[in-house]
């Protein structure tokens, strides 16, 4: 079915050869080459540039499904649809956005070499006609948006169409081209402001999206404005912000509608926007410069949120209950732009993210690169994997505190720990255009343990978990409504963060104040290398419910695996050991737990499905009881570890204090507290003692003491800290801390609850 090349379509593709070279022609022959090349360089990033039997799969799966789409297409001008379950009379279904999506997924069947339909004359006509037939009924300049999403307007259409419109563009008239894109004039006129509300300026992942769609409509429509508009609207994306509000930070925090974690959702749709300009502009007129800050993001903020090509999903909003956007789907758009990334990246970058990503590959071949990637990227990651001189890095270790965030993650290597939190800064959990509809407790000192099971979290959890009994939190047990649409809960407290030491250490703490409940409690979490204890004091509530604290509720799949109980302590097979550190016992639950995608996701587009799903679950939890007033527990997470080890570990770490002026403990030569206000704790070499809110990191190594100190509270000025042993001089130390007689006072007042560090002779 395929038919020859047109002369026209042979000099574009010579153009896009020749590249540079037939720029040294005069001036209009030169911007028409330089249009045609760097439009084919991004088809060829999408399609690739020829046939390569090797990827037999992946060309059999885009043929697949275009011919789904082809073979399904049945225009109906009454109702009015081009297909029949998505008829397009009323914007608010979003039907008009899966319709330019199915486009974009014909336009690939036909522009990938070695399909049965590849530059197939027949299949270019009904496109033209299908987008003939899209622009009268679904979306054209004089429609109004009639209170849809404005998302679908302004950057889900636009995208698909200009791909859509790149790809077929050998098989166009070249005057329904230019009527098909006269919408975007209206709806996406350039990347920086939002049309359907005024005055909004467009940031992160939104404005990268309508960058695409810019630069792509003027390499289309050769208008080189456009491509400079857009390349000059990414290069702005690339500082860091300083806050508040969306952006980067120079912590690596990300942060999209204001107060909202979301480095693996819209961040990821950043990197891989910001990173397909890079490729689609190199060697152009508009090639991007300036763009060491995106190479620095990705080990910033990516490289610690994704373990073995999983995105976690305490970063991940309110995408966690999309069905089809799992931790896969966002870790393999991660690694893609990061494959797309090298191509330029400085060599600095490159000798660490190739065995890193490669690691990642060999790890978990089974979910990362699936044949939906663009060809491009398949061809990258299988090149990475055979190339002999590229070793299979390691996973990643070390302690992020992410303090314009409120997240924390803790890397071991074999497993991860990452903490989920929100203050009167960062909102506890976002639903919007009904998804999320029971994150209500994902914000809430959530925990999300990594281990070599690599399907926990995207195994149907979100649908089948309990939602009120969630890894990590206290909670008051209340049955809850849905979330509603775009309501915020911001906690009014400032108490959430922490601080790390030396990358092998953390404290995390946050002061929980409940949603729609009385409940209080102070919470806190000890990083250290083996091991996770978790700290809670002045659990109180008086609204008549049972109070809980979950140590763990891990999705076991299709069934339950050995479980062994001791005196205080919980081993379960595969995960980990649990133990309590202040006596009592733990409760254990094992059940079958249904539920559908549709009961957390009834958006427009997203909707899951009906179709219940089951998984098996053992939950451990703290009962307080009812109306708790200052109930404390102390527990430890082992993971990784055997029956014996969970058995002996009970007082391997010392609990020096547990109240509500000071939580602390110590191992070894590791001391760490968490300091709610100024107080004293005792240890075996002497007082610990603040004098203001702080949390602290202690390590000694004779007369040499290494510190980390962190105000999230965000309340003081100066914390003077004494440590159990005199100090006698202050060096190697950031400019905020000092000697003072024979303690250290720390700096921390506008530090925004970022890490101060030292190290101290004693």
């Amino acid at each position: 079915m395929t038919n020859p090349l047109s002369r026209r379509s042979t000099l574009l593709g010579a153009a896009a050869v020749a590249g540079l070279a037939l720029w040294d022609r005069p001036a209009e022959a030169v911007a028409t080459a330089a249009f045609d090349a760097t439009r084919e360089r991004w088809v060829s990033l999408l399609a690739g540039g020829s046939y390569n039997p090797a990827y037999t799969d992946r060309t059999q799966a885009v043929e697949g499904s275009a011919n789904a789409v082809l073979r399904k297409l049945k225009p109906v001008p009454d109702r009015p649809s081009l297909w029949p379950d998505l008829p397009l009379a009323e914007p608010g279904t979003g039907n008009f956005n899966r319709a330019y999506n199915r486009m974009r997924t014909l336009a690939l069947g036909w522009a990938t070499p070695g399909t049965a339909m590849h530059r197939d004359s027949q299949v270019a006509e009904t496109a033209v006609r299908a987008l003939d037939f899209l622009y009268e009924h679904a979306y054209h300049e004089g429609l109004d948006r009639r209170g849809s999403n404005w998302y679908w307007w302004e950057i889900g259409v636009p995208r698909s169409l200009t791909d859509t419109c790149a790809l077929l563009y050998d098989g166009l008239p070249k005057d329904r081209l230019e009527r098909w894109l006269r919408p975007l004039r209206r709806w996406c006129p350039d990347p920086e402001h939002r049309v359907s509300h005024p005055g909004v300026v467009e940031t992160g992942a939104n404005r990268a999206g309508k960058a695409m769609a810019v630069a792509m409509r003027g390499l289309l429509t050769h208008d080189a404005r456009l491509i400079r508009r857009a390349r000059n609207a990414v290069s702005d994306l690339l500082r860091p912000t300083g806050g508040p509000g969306d952006g980067f930070y120079r912590d690596g925090s990300f942060i999209q509608h204001d107060v909202y974690p979301y480095t693996g959702s819209y961040g990821v749709d950043y990197l891989e926007s910001v990173a397909k300009l890079i490729a689609m502009l190199a060697r152009s007129p508009w090639e991007i410069s300036g763009i060491g800050n995106v190479y620095d993001l990705v080990d910033r903020s990516f490289t610690p949120f994704i373990f073995d090509g999983l995105m976690m999903d305490c970063v991940r909003g309110r995408q966690i209950s999309v069905q089809g956007h799992r931790d896969y789907h966002s870790g393999q758009k991660a690694v893609e732009a990061i494959l797309t990334l090298l191509e330029s990246a400085p060599e600095r970058h490159a000798q660490q993210w190739r065995p890193l990503v490669k690691g990642w590959l060999t790890r978990n071949q089974a979910i990362p690169y699936d044949t939906r990637a663009p060809l491009a990227s398949i061809a990258r990651a299988r090149a990475l994997l055979e190339d002999p001189s590229v070793p299979v890095g390691p996973r990643t270790t070390g302690t992020y505190v992410f303090a314009d965030m409120d997240r924390v993650v803790h890397r071991r290597p074999t497993w991860a720990y990452a903490i989920a939190m929100s203050s009167e800064r960062i909102g506890a959990a976002e639903a919007m255009n009904q998804e999320n509809l029971h994150g209500w407790h994902t914000g809430d000192g959530m925990t999300y343990l990594y281990t070599g099971d690599l399907t926990h979290w995207n195994d149907d959890l979100w649908p089948t978990i309990d939602p009120y009994r969630l890894p990590g939190t206290t909670v008051d047990t209340r049955r809850r409504a849905d979330l509603p649409h775009g309501k915020r809960r911001l906690p009014p407290t400032p108490w959430a963060g922490g601080v790390a030491l030396d990358g092998e250490y953390g404290v995390a703490a946050m002061k929980l104040i409940a949603g729609g409940s009385s409940l209080r409690a102070k919470k806190a979490w000890f990083l250290l290398d083996d091991a996770v204890i978790a700290l809670g004091t002045g659990i109180t509530a008086s609204d008549g419910r049972r109070i809980e604290t979950i140590m763990e509720n891990r999705n076991t799949h299709d069934g339950h695996p050995p479980l062994t109980r001791g005196d205080g302590w919980v081993h379960l097979s595969g995960t980990a050991g649990y133990v309590l550190l202040d006596g009592g016992d733990a409760k254990v639950i094992r059940k079958k737990r249904t539920g559908r995608w549709r009961d957390i996701d009834k958006g427009a587009t997203t909707g899951g499905d009906r179709t219940p799903v089951t998984r098996h679950y053992t939950t451990i939890l703290i009962d307080h009881g009812i109306d708790p007033h200052k109930a404390r527990y102390a527990y430890a997470v082992l993971p990784d570890a055997s029956i014996t080890q969970t058995a002996a570990y009970r007082h391997r770490t010392e609990i020096l204090a547990n109240s509500g002026a000071v939580q602390a403990i110590t191992r070894d030569n590791v001391l760490a507290a968490v300091f709610w206000r100024a107080g004293t704790v005792e240890t075996g070499d002497g007082p610990l003692a603040a004098d203001g809110p702080c949390t602290l990191l202690i390590r000694r190594d004779n007369r040499r003491v290494r510190l980390a100190v962190s105000d999230p509270s965000r309340a003081a000025d100066e914390v003077k800290i004494t440590l159990p042993w005199p100090v006698k001089s202050v060096k190697e130390n950031d400019r905020s801390v000092r000697k003072a007689k024979s303690a250290v006072k720390v700096e921390v007042g506008g530090s925004r609850g970022h890490a101060h560090t030292a190290v101290v002779c004693v």
